[in-house]
């Protein structure tokens, strides 16, 4: 691993679909390591065919981001212009959504591509004229993801479950 190399971040696109579900199929594949399955399950996202949709789905309609090292993808993030979904309601102002939040577990581990991509949203969100951003995450009993986002400067509002009443879930934001 080269430490010494920075962090770059760009526009996104289809293309980067095949590496956008390879590092989701990483990250099921660290957080399975660890015991920590119920978030995304046991199986890659490249043999779940919602999955593997829903990348499609905001690779070609949302704005995402590409984090890079050495040319090499390290991670990857994608805005909206709201959840997108039925179960977490909209904004009653503008915002931007953070989707797809996912950082090369193996190679680029400890880099900090995640909070790069995170001060890459902050910023975009600035940039655009918006004053809220917003994420979803799982929140398991240790609420560690949520943690994570909450040392992102994001604060957790509204807790939700899944569609199946199994998988529980938080909202954050952060004024920009």
């Amino acid at each position: 691993m080269r430490t010494s190399e920075p962090i770059d971040i760009r526009p996104g696109g289809a293309d980067d679909i095949p590496a956008v579900i390879a590092l989701f199929d990483g990250a099921v594949e660290w957080l399975v390591a660890r015991g920590r399955t119920g978030q995304w399950g046991t199986k890659p996202w490249s043999a779940n065919p919602k999955a593997v949709a829903m990348v499609e789905k905001y690779l070609t309609t949302g704005q995402p981001w590409m984090a890079e090292i050495g040319g090499e993808v390290a991670g990857t993030l994608t805005l909206t212009d709201g959840p997108g979904g039925d179960i977490i309601p909209r904004a009653a102002e503008p915002e931007r959504y953070v989707h797809l939040l996912a950082a090369d577990h193996g190679r680029h581990a400890g880099r900090g591509v995640g909070r790069a991509l995170l001060a890459h949203a902050v910023e975009e969100t600035r940039r655009q004229g918006v004053g809220l951003l917003r994420v979803d995450c799982y929140r398991s009993e240790d609420r560690a993801l949520v943690a994570y986002y909450e040392s992102n400067g994001f604060t957790a509002t509204e807790p939700f479950t899944g569609p199946d009443g199994s998988w529980p879930g938080q909202v954050l934001a952060q004024r920009v």
